[in-house]
């Protein structure tokens, strides 16, 4: 058996987007070890981010999800290093203020969205939770009080 996958040259060109892999290359893996008994790559999520946008298209398993949105998590962590770094250039080299302060916001942002993303992915892996019928409020049955003697409501 012989598979071949292949994608028009204009196609990158014409979206502005270079990409090296995606959910062919992830799929042609894939086949691959199967056909031949291979073993399956451990860790097949990629780091490069555009690379990783292709994989969530290609994350069918809660696992699978679960795993890019913690490499995610670390890669803004990187990411937050990353701009951390260029804020004290930006300091050192007395660029505006304003300059040094919005990278300071971004990477508080960034480091705050990955600690988001690290909790929020083991809701991928655990099973949801049983929808748990509400419980029936009380009905009070208690009469109202009595109006006194000789009066009308």
């Amino acid at each position: 058996m012989t598979v071949s996958f292949g994608v028009r040259r204009q196609a990158a060109a014409e979206y502005q987007h270079r990409s090296r892999g995606g959910p062919v290359t992830v799929f042609a893996q894939a086949l691959h070890a199967a056909l031949y008994g291979l073993p399956v790559d451990n860790d097949p999520l990629p780091t490069a981010l555009d690379e990783l946008l292709q994989a969530t298209h290609t994350a069918t398993t809660p696992e699978q999800k679960s795993a890019v949105l913690r490499r995610l998590a670390d890669q803004l962590g990187n990411a937050a290093e990353i701009i951390q770094r260029y804020q004290y250039q930006a300091q050192a080299d007395r660029l505006p203020d304003d300059v040094a302060t919005q990278l300071s916001e971004a990477r508080s942002q960034a480091q705050r969205i990955a600690e988001i993303l690290d909790h929020a992915a083991p809701a991928f892996t655990s099973p949801p939770a049983a929808q748990v019928p509400p419980r029936p409020q009380p009905s009070h049955t208690t009469a109202p009080p009595a109006a006194p003697p000789g009066h009308r409501r």
